[in-house]
Formats: structure tokens, sequence, C-alpha cells
């Protein structure tokens, strides 16, 4: 599956970097001390490189809800093709017929298909062309069973059946394995959810209660209250945690890709959205990292 560069992309990019510079405008001072002046300047940076991305992101997503709605037309067209065989119609001619019909995101490469059996091209180069045009996995594997059989002389009306009733039961077992990871996918955000909570709690509530113990003399804690203030002092503990958030959010994706629907590139996918939803909660409600 690929997604092409569009012009689209050029508004979104502007409108982030018009975002990025605003930000260093508004939240971001030049002078010494040289670094961010307020506390929206990282939550602002993040939106920026998110208002970037989204229009690839979109296209991303409607690019695969797009590849399923033509998985789901080609099991029609090979249905339709299976029962013009059995009523003694050649492959070509099967194809012209069935390709005649509505197919909506399939149409134009169903037309293309059927110009070029017209024209003349054999069916094979013809069905391999649809095949890579339509960019999806499933057709080039289903295509290529169908030329295969065609090729070794194999009954075509039988592999039409069996492509079909092939490619019926991939549909649904992935639409009921859909359903049952959801609820999977669902108790992994919260999970990291619920972690994020804890560590904001411990950044904002916890650790400057501790500091304040430390530093007030009391005795409460003896000399470990003495350490846990020198050694927040020593230590930059915001920025650790900020990178431990980030890092758990990154993994968590990919075993929730893995785990769920057995792929890593969609693990991925899950690890931007959970890092990059962590980073902009996280500046947000503590003003920086």
């Amino acid at each position: 599956m690929k997604t092409k560069f569009r012009n689209i992309y050029f508004v979104s990019i502007g409108v982030g970097l018009f975002v990025l510079i605003l930000d260093f405008i508004l939240f971001f001072s030049f002078k010494v001390p040289m670094g961010p002046s307020a506390r929206w300047f990282y939550p602002m940076f993040i939106l920026s490189i998110v208002i970037s991305m989204s229009h690839f992101w979109l296209d991303f997503f409607n690019e695969i809800k797009r590849q399923k709605r033509i998985e789901d037309k080609f099991v029609d067209f090979v249905r339709e093709m299976e029962s013009a065989v059995k009523s003694g119609v050649s492959i070509p001619s099967s194809v012209i017929q069935a390709s005649s019909k509505d197919y909506a995101e399939l149409d134009p490469h169903l037309k293309k298909l059927a110009n070029q059996v017209r024209m003349g091209i054999s069916i094979h180069k013809a069905l391999l062309n649809f095949a890579n045009d339509t960019g999806n996995k499933v057709i080039k594997r289903s295509i290529a069973i169908v030329i295969e059989a065609e090729m070794s002389g194999g009954d075509i009306e039988h592999v039409l059946e069996s492509v079909t009733l092939s490619l019926t039961s991939i549909n649904r077992v992935q639409e009921e394995r859909k359903s049952a990871i959801f609820s999977q996918i669902i108790q992994g955000y919260i999970v990291y959810f619920v972690f994020i909570a804890i560590m904001l709690v411990l950044q904002i509530w916890l650790f400057p209660q501790l500091t304040k113990i430390g530093s007030g003399g009391s005795n409460l804690f003896g000399g470990a209250s003495s350490a846990v203030a020198g050694g927040a002092a020593a230590v930059n503990l915001d920025k650790i945690f900020f990178i431990l958030v980030l890092i758990q959010g990154f993994f968590a994706g990919l075993m929730i890709g893995k785990f769920t629907e057995n792929s890593l590139k969609k693990g991925i996918l899950h690890s931007i959205l959970l890092v990059t939803t962590a980073a902009l909660i996280v500046t947000t409600i503590k003003g920086g990292i």
C-alpha cells in the first residue's frame, strides 16, 4: 500500500510551520538565559508537528479503509466471473461481462482491465496489470493463483470457486479478529494512560511534598527525606520521567500492534499515536518537559 505525496500536504506543512514560528515568537526567549519563556511553548511545538503531519495521516488511514472496500468488491467481482464461467463463457469474456457492473472503488481498475482485454492484450498480462494497479496484496495473491491454475490447465471454474470461498473466509476471520482485539487495544491504551497519570502525580504532587519535608528539617522520614531532596536536586527527575513515558509509549505501541494485529508496522502506528498524545498531555499539564 503506497501513499503518494499530494499538494494538499503543503497546506498542512505550511500551517504547522506557521504555528511553530508563532510559538517561538510568543513563547521563546532569545535573550540570556535563552529558552522557553512560557508554559505553552512545548505543547504548541508538539501541536505544530501534529498539524504538519495531519493530512498525511488522514490519507494513510483513508487508504487503509479504501483497500478494505476494494477487497470486498473484488470478492463480488470474482463471484461474477465464477458465475459466467459456469455458464460456459471464456475467461476473457467473463472478465468483460463481470466488469460491466458497479464495484465502487474497484471500477476504474476493472474498466481498464476490460479495455485491455478488448484491445487483445493477453488475459494473463491484463490481470497482472490489474493486480499491480490496485496495490492490494490479497488481490495480487488471488490473481497469481488464478493465472497459475489457468496456465497449468486446471479447472478454472473450481479455482474461482475456491478463491471466492477463501476470500470470504479471510474477510470473516478478519472481522471476527477485529471485534475480538478491539477490547485488548482499549485495555492497552487505558493501562498506558494510567501509567502517565501515576507519573504526573509523582512529579507534580508527591516529590514536591517530599522535598518540602526534607528542606523543612522534618524528622518524619529521617535521613531518607534528606536523601530524596538531595537526589531531586542532583538529578532532573522531570526529564527522566518524561523520557520514561515516551519509551513506555513506544514499546507499548509495538506490543499492542504485535499482539493484537500481529504486525510491527501497525505497532509503529500505535507507538506514534501513544508517544505524541503522551507528550502533549504531559507538556500541557506540567507546562514543560
